[in-house]
């Protein structure tokens, strides 16, 4: 009776190291999901903010807990519906959607159909939203979630600041309660609506003022680095190469975007927006030197800038007479980290890949 009394004992000793490795797997399964970042996607749904959006949604290192819509690209009522739409055609009612803003803070607003097609979305027709809007105030939902959950959300604003400084001047506590903010917007390098602004900033340069000057941990994607990023039509029809419905929106979206591109003489389209998400999944695609950075809101030539501050250091000048002398440097502390070089064919590799659902 000794051996299968053994045997019976080998068997319930492997059956115990089963379970304990079930077990094992289930509990390490647990925290990785937790560890997704939880983000707030605060969006002006245009074409590259369609993009954007589908990388998120596509993206296990994300968790979007909101989209907030503000007015840029098209207006607050367009870029609603089109917000809907496109959560409706990802299958994700359960993400709340929000009206914010719905104009800059002193300005008029200036729409882009030029660019994004007469809906904003490449002139696509996507089918009705499942999806009802939630009833909360854009900005208000920003300061319910922070205070939900302090320290852990990041805020990923692709257009016009309007909805974050809203947000900011009615409850400045969330500041040090917000985990970082990572922006598109913004160039150290020169325009891309004149000679001095990016299209998002100039928007609303005071929005965009107050944001930069609020003291939380802000990473900006610029100019700087989507005009380095370049989907070209090499991409494309890598995208082509797969289909479902966010798969096959998507690729009508790059392939409108690259044919527009075309026309002004470009190789491809820069994925501004797209960028910014890239950085909330992997903050290595960028290099980003802390900079203090300035928006300017009244120059002639250069309201919507954004002047940074690359040495740290400011000239101290003291008037004795009728002149003022130089009489040493003050620092200047950094309020961003403005990315400037971008490992680009990585992070359209990671694009493609992550819409093609590969």
């Amino acid at each position: 009776m000794s051996k299968p009394c053994g045997r019976f004992r080998v068997h319930q000793e492997f059956f115990r190291a089963a379970i304990l490795s079930a077990l094992l797997v289930a509990a390490l399964a647990i925290p990785a999901r937790s560890a997704s970042k939880k983000i707030i996607f605060d969006t002006d749904p245009g074409t590259d903010d369609a993009m954007a959006l589908m990388l998120a949604l596509n993206s296990p290192e994300l968790d979007i807990r909101a989209v907030t819509v503000v007015p840029g690209n098209v207006t607050a009522k367009q870029g609603l519906e089109n917000a809907l739409r496109m959560i409706s055609l990802a299958n994700r009612c359960d993400i709340p959607v929000a009206a914010g803003a719905q104009h800059p803070l002193f300005q008029k607003l200036i729409t882009a159909e030029f660019w994004h097609g007469k809906n904003g979305l490449a002139n696509i027709e996507l089918p009705p939203s499942k999806c009802k809007v939630d009833t909360r105030y854009g900005p208000d939902l920003i300061i319910e979630m922070v205070h939900a959950a302090p320290h852990e959300i990041t805020l990923v604003p692709v257009g016009p600041l309007t909805n974050i400084a809203l947000a900011v001047e009615k409850d400045p506590s969330i500041v040090p309660l917000v985990k970082e903010v990572i922006i598109m917007g913004g160039s150290i390098t020169g325009g891309n609506v004149n000679a001095s602004a990016e299209a998002n900033i100039y928007n609303d340069p005071e929005a965009a003022q107050i944001v930069f000057q609020a003291g939380w941990p802000l990473t900006m994607v610029g100019l700087d680095v989507g005009d380095k990023t370049l989907l070209s039509s090499k991409y494309v029809a890598q995208l082509g190469q797969t289909h479902g419905p966010m798969n096959d929106f998507i690729y009508q979206v790059a392939h409108y975007l690259v044919d527009l591109a075309a026309q002004f003489g470009f190789d491809g389209t820069p994925m501004y927006d797209p960028l910014a998400v890239g950085v909330a999944i992997d903050s290595t695609l960028v290099k980003a030197p802390p900079m203090h950075v300035d928006v300017e809101t009244r120059g002639d030539f250069t309201r919507g800038e954004t002047v940074a501050n690359r040495h740290g250091m400011v000239e101290r000048n003291v008037l004795h007479g009728d002149r003022y002398v130089i009489e040493g440097l003050d620092k200047v502390e950094p309020n961003a980290k403005v990315c400037v070089e971008v490992d680009a064919d990585r992070f359209l590799q990671l694009f493609v890949s992550r819409i093609r659902g590969k």
